[in-house]
């Protein structure tokens, strides 16, 4: 007996659709329809720009956004959110400091919750920023990047309702 060789596929072809080339494509096809749920509608990559969560997150940096983390919980305090600003693909990348009801106040650059000064161990440097009492309403959260060293005035921070709320930075 002598070497049978398969004159059905041609090496090249057989390498890359395998044995079967329709399980191949299915498999192809499947593989695709689920990274586009998954990075379209599940996963959102965001990019962060600017140095407002530095060290946290470096500018440029790609980052990934779960969007199903706040269907069964509200966010809580010290989770890292994207907030969306003026339609689906402006965000910000910002820390959860003060929730639904609370007070919250800058003193000389320490966050304070309802008086008490806010337990922060991501926060490299500090500013002496300030802000008065502001209280939260029944859908507010109190949002502040993590780079304090930077001036009040050029970092953007304050109250947004839930509904901004895109999802949790995972990535």
């Amino acid at each position: 007996m002598g070497v049978v060789y398969d004159q059905g596929m041609p090496g090249v072809r057989r390498l890359i659709f395998g044995t079967h080339p329709r399980r191949t494509a299915v498999r192809v096809l499947v593989l695709a329809g689920v990274s586009v749920v998954t990075f379209g509608w599940i996963l959102i990559p965001v990019r962060a720009e600017g140095v407002s969560m530095m060290p946290t997150y470096r500018s440029g940096s790609l980052n990934l956004v779960n969007r199903l983390a706040f269907v069964m919980r509200p966010p809580e305090r010290g989770e890292i959110v994207a907030i969306r600003l003026a339609g689906p693909h402006v965000v910000y990348i910002k820390r959860v400091v003060g929730l639904p009801g609370e007070r919250v106040s800058i003193d000389n650059g320490i966050v304070r919750v309802n008086g008490r000064p806010l337990d922060e161990p991501y926060v490299r440097n500090r500013s002496p920023w300030k802000l008065d009492d502001t209280i939260l309403g029944a859908d507010e959260y109190f949002l502040v990047g993590d780079n304090r060293g930077m001036r009040e005035e050029e970092h953007d921070f304050g109250r947004a309702n839930r509904s901004r709320i895109i999802g949790k930075v995972v990535f």
